[in-house]
């Protein structure tokens, strides 16, 4: 018995590299085996790759400001829906979740989850749709492409290098969501977050929209997906009143879609036993993933995504605040146009590289919500 073992006192713990042999499946992304970074680093005494990358992002100014950019819902009085940041947390959590269980990268599925939103603009897609018109002959603008901007040139944190240096993996998950036709197939600790993404959205936005009164509690009740879990909770709880009702569902919701998740993906990984990272992106599924869900909860997904796009995102009261807010953005837009001295010295500066008016979105891009309508109003009134 060791020293330890006497007093009850824990050992002292291994190092990461001991930790990710100890824990993590042969079909998991180990850092021992990440193809690096694009400006060489020494490596850090006791972080791995992946957890210097999570901390990386927590510091960044753009990870920040999603504190105070909106989810989905623009310009509404309370706070009780969701910003982009608490949707952040909510997806990380899910996510880690999820790959706890089946024995991923944690720390990499971290990283990957805190970072997945730090491209979108102001006003939430509204924002990111009037971008996208406005750069229509510069290549669009998407936020998952404006993240890699974000990682890779726009954050100024570090003497040695632009960007935040992050390890190949972020950059490659990124590049996936941008859907850039050189990125590789997903690693499972992508397709991990992706999915916590799909379960934290489609859940928490028909939490909020029924918090402000877009949908009625009843209306969600008759999608067979969310009845499901109305069934469990009533059987579990029996009869509640309508807000514990509804918390106790939409609880219920999270953990129907992650319980069916876990129990697809693990037969699927169980059943082709990979023997590493690399071969389990040699799948031969059409759309190259492994991590989704079962057929019948998968149409109930579709089913209450449609339910929300129909019913809320473009009910007569978002549009009708989202095109006063996209209005705004436009008219801005065009100022910094008109005046791109204005603009923060490193904006100005980049113009001649990569253009006025994308240098411009950069600038709005990284704005807050209430950053955007303090600076509209000082300039245009």
């Amino acid at each position: 018995m060791t020293d330890a073992d006497q007093t009850g006192s824990p050992p002292i713990p291994a190092d990461w590299h001991a930790r990710e042999r100890a824990i993590l499946a042969p079909w998991a992304m180990h850092a021992t085996d990440s193809a690096g970074r694009e400006h060489p680093e020494e490596s850090h005494p006791f972080r791995s790759p992946y957890q210097r990358d999570r901390d990386r992002i927590v510091h960044s100014a753009a990870f920040r400001r999603l504190a105070h950019k909106t989810q989905v819902f623009t310009d509404y009085p309370g706070d009780f829906h969701r910003s982009r940041l608490t949707h952040t947390l909510e997806v990380t959590s899910i996510a880690r979740t999820l790959a706890r269980t089946l024995a991923l990268n944690e720390d990499l599925v971290e990283a990957l989850a805190l970072a997945h939103d730090i491209g979108h603009p102001p006003l939430g897609h509204a924002g990111e749709d009037t971008l996208n018109d406005l750069l229509t002959d510069e290549g669009g603008f998407s936020h998952n492409s404006q993240a890699l901007r974000i990682m890779t040139l726009l954050e100024q944190r570090y003497p040695g290098f632009p960007g935040l240096n992050l390890s190949r993996e972020v950059l490659d998950a990124q590049a996936v969501r941008a859907r850039q036709p050189e990125a590789p197939t997903p690693l499972l600790e992508t397709q991990v977050v992706d999915a916590a993404d799909s379960i934290a959205y489609d859940t928490h936005d028909a939490d909020d929209a029924v918090e402000l009164g877009l949908v009625t509690l009843e209306e969600l009740l008759s999608l067979p997906l969310v009845a499901a879990a109305a069934r469990r909770v009533t059987e579990r709880f029996g009869e509640l009143g309508p807000l514990a009702l509804r918390r106790a569902v939409l609880h219920q919701l999270i953990e129907t879609q992650v319980a069916d998740l876990i129990a697809a993906t693990a037969r699927r990984l169980q059943a082709e036993q990979f023997a590493s990272a690399t071969a389990a992106r040699t799948v031969t599924r059409e759309d190259g993933r492994l991590v989704i869900h079962e057929p019948e909860l998968a149409a109930g997904k579709k089913e209450l995504e449609r339910f929300l796009f129909e019913q809320v995102y473009r009910s007569s009261r978002v549009m009708e605040v989202r095109e006063r807010a996209q209005q705004q953005l436009r008219n801005l837009f065009v100022w910094y146009c008109e005046h791109p001295h204005d603009m923060p010295p490193r904006y100005r500066q980049r113009v001649e590289s990569v253009g006025l008016r994308r240098s411009v979105a950069d600038y709005l891009a990284g704005m807050t919500d209430r950053f955007l309508s303090r600076d509209a109003q000082r300039r245009l009134g």
